[in-house]
């Protein structure tokens, strides 16, 4: 299963496949603080690095896509579907780790863009979970952004690497996705960025439930 967009594609995971441009964008010591939120991480040397990798590589749930440049063909990062209950029709995104060749580029939003459409659109989803360490300001500035909405803090929700983690929640329903999926399109649309590369519109700023 891979999604293709304009800037990313996101394929399965291969530590074979992926492994090295991955190592060269989020692995080493240089690359620490990147995995400061993340429940794994850093990997100090490619070896351990790889060991995750494999294991992530044939996880079904999560099940982890790279994020390969378009333009390169380097994987610059990773995120997975998870927490899948098909009896519910409810999925999550999460493990999301984006190299900082990657934050902050169209390819970064398409990314999220295709995942969410595929939830929606594929799998005829109910609601699309985003959940976070509600001490990870960017993680939820970056979940405002993208159009879910806040639902509120679950106290002591977690142990991650042995420290309490507060989870923020938020989501985005079925209801909202058409209104959302036409900001995403019309946002990624190459009209929308100059010739430099830089963004003429933001994306739409969508109300949290209150």
């Amino acid at each position: 299963m891979t999604f293709e967009g304009q800037y990313v594609m996101l394929e399965p995971l291969d530590a074979d496949r992926h492994g090295e441009a991955l190592w060269e964008s989020v692995g080493g010591d240089a690359n620490a603080a990147l995995w400061q939120w993340m429940p794994d991480g850093p990997f100090p040397d490619r070896a351990s690095l790889d060991a995750v990798l494999r294991a992530k590589a044939v996880s079904k749930d999560p099940l982890f896509f790279a994020i390969v440049d378009r333009a390169s063909g380097l994987a610059h990062g990773h995120a997975s579907l998870m927490r899948d209950e098909p009896k519910h029709r409810v999925i999550e995104v999460g493990g999301i780790m984006y190299s900082p060749a990657l934050r902050r580029t169209h390819g970064a939003t398409e990314a999220m863009y295709l995942l969410a459409r595929h939830a929606f659109d594929a799998m005829g989803y109910r609601r699309y979970e985003w959940k976070c360490n509600a001490l990870n300001g960017h993680s939820r500035a970056a979940a405002l952004r993208l159009g879910f909405a806040f639902e509120g803090i679950f106290r002591q929700h977690m142990l991650i690497k042995g420290v309490n983690r507060d989870t923020a929640w938020f989501s985005m329903l079925d209801s909202e996705w058409p209104a959302r999926r036409a900001e995403f399109e019309r946002w990624l649309d190459p009209a929308n960025f100059t010739p430099d590369g830089r963004q003429r519109t933001r994306l739409a700023q969508y109300s949290s439930v209150p």
